[in-house]
């Protein structure tokens, strides 16, 4: 009889549920790079909200995310950001100011006759015919022992187009003032600094004035030197603030003028190049896209601006305010007696020149403070708060115009208008 059953087959292996290596793989690797972005993303999240909550980053939101932007590799989009942004928002053309915008207080004055500078001439307006009070220099700050003005302020308008804008003008003594150099930990890093904010009671009770200094260093095309330290190298032909061992304070080119390291020297901030030398404005100042005048944003661009240069007596003179191009801001100088100056920082979080007021001797802070121009975003007293980063510059009287006996030097006094 012949079977019907079939033939023994043995059993087929177990179906394998395993997929191919390279899918494994990449499985991986998407999990790996979901995490790798997710801790991206939430470390950038979580700086930027420390960004938008840290008051050393500025005033204004947009001037928080910027500074974070910079300092977190996206300078560029930064960049690119802010000049759109200044192409969109021009300043407004035509228009006048309120005649208030022109400043207050004493423009004639008894000046005890001695060894200081004589008072500043009236600025010619840039914007044409001047409007009453514009460019009249007004007493600012505290004064000598004697009643000796240190500081002069004046505001003109910045230019023939945008006449609704006042731009201030500060005009400094050095014969009555020492200059410092306060670093910061972020500009330049490379601390811990003797002199950094906050500027501490026993400095302020000499201060007269603080203002802002230069770009960030990755900007600045320029070197750092301040108490012994070479933070970063000095640029040869650079334009300089070099403040001396005796608190002289001047602006030249590095390696010009005799401006050379020695032993005399205090402190050396670099940023850019001269924007005005021999008494006259450079040449390609309106040229767009110039590094010359900085990466970020260039000379073209009507923005708040600030520039300090020194006169042919050696008086320094600060100017800050709106509405300015590089070639702009060289020309309020220029009219305001500098021979030598440069730009120091621009944007409204960074533009910041302020006097201070109160008895020699006793200490003052933010309260007592004025800043150049009301409408300038920072704080009187960002100087004396230790979470000020960023480096800036002081001046304050000398020691021997602390006592009323310089006045002895001469018992006669003038009648000064620092006008004409």
């Amino acid at each position: 009889m012949v079977s019907t059953r079939p033939a023994y087959r043995p059993p087929a292996p177990p179906r394998s549920h395993r997929l191919p290596k390279h899918v494994y793989w990449r499985r991986r690797a998407i999990t790996l790079l979901s995490i790798v972005t997710l801790v991206v993303f939430s470390y950038l999240g979580v700086t930027l909200v420390m960004a938008l909550n840290n008051p050393s980053f500025g005033v204004s939101s947009m001037a928080r995310i910027a500074e974070w932007g910079r300092q977190h590799g996206i300078g560029g989009f930064v960049t690119w950001a802010e000049t759109e942004y200044y192409k969109l928002h021009p300043p407004k053309k035509g228009g006048a100011p309120p005649l208030s915008a022109f400043g207050s207080g004493a423009t004639s004055v008894h000046i005890p006759k001695g060894n200081h500078l004589a008072p500043p001439s009236t600025i010619p307006s840039p914007a044409g015919t001047a409007l009453p009070g514009e460019g009249v220099w007004h007493v600012a700050g505290r004064t000598t022992a004697n009643g000796t003005p240190t500081v002069y302020e004046a505001f003109v308008r910045p230019n023939a187009v945008n006449t609704s804008y006042v731009v201030g003008v500060a005009w400094m003594d050095p014969t009555l003032l020492k200059a410092q150099l306060y670093s910061g930990s972020q500009i330049p890093g490379g601390g811990p600094f003797k002199y950094t904010a906050p500027i501490t009671p026993a400095a302020s009770t000499t201060l007269v004035a603080a203002f802002n200094a230069g770009f960030r260093m990755q900007d600045a095309h320029g070197g750092y030197y301040t108490q012994g330290k070479m933070l970063l190298p000095l640029r040869q032909g650079a334009a300089s603030v070099v403040i001396f061992k005796d608190g002289t304070m001047t602006v030249g080119a590095w390696g010009e003028g005799g401006l050379t390291m020695g032993n005399q020297i205090e402190a050396v901030r670099q940023n850019l190049d001269l924007i005005v030398q021999n008494g006259q404005p450079v040449a390609g100042l309106d040229a767009a896209h110039s590094l010359k005048w900085g990466a970020t944003l260039g000379g073209t661009f009507n923005v708040w601006r600030s520039g300090l240069g020194v006169t042919k007596d050696g008086a320094l003179i600060y100017v800050g305010g709106p509405s300015l191009s590089i070639s702009d801001l060289a020309n309020v100088l220029v009219r305001a007696g500098a021979v030598r100056a440069m730009e120091l920082d621009i944007n409204t979080d960074w533009v910041q020149y302020t006097t201070y007021q109160g008895p020699l001797g006793s200490a003052v802070n933010g309260a007592n403070g004025t800043d150049l121009l009301s409408s300038m975003n920072g704080n009187p007293g960002r100087f004396f708060a230790n979470w000020w980063v960023r480096d800036f510059f002081t001046m304050s009287l000398r020691p021997n115009e602390l006592s009323s006996a310089t006045a002895s030097k001469s018992n006669a006094t003038s009648s000064v208008t620092p006008a004409g």
